[in-house]
């Protein structure tokens, strides 16, 4: 699915970026990590939701239950 159709990102590319490199916190980093910048900023949003669904899904050492999770995404 393209989620950035001004850099033509897809959703596989962004998870993929957050993933393999994990510095990547940030709709900003993401955009730096795939080689461009934010142009209209409406993906902006859905980003930050992937880099959560990312990171929700690596997680689960939390003593008590994680906000993160809760905006996790199903993966496609």
């Amino acid at each position: 699915m393209i989620v950035c159709s001004c850099n033509v990102l897809s959703d596989r590319q962004i998870r993929n970026a957050v993933t393999e490199t994990q510095a990547v916190r940030t709709a900003g980093q993401v955009y730096r990590c795939l080689g461009c910048s934010a142009q209209c900023g409406r993906c902006a949003r859905t980003i930050r939701k992937l880099i959560d669904d990312v990171n929700a899904s690596a997680c689960g050492g939390c003593a008590r239950e994680c906000p993160v999770s809760a905006h996790a995404m199903p993966a496609e």
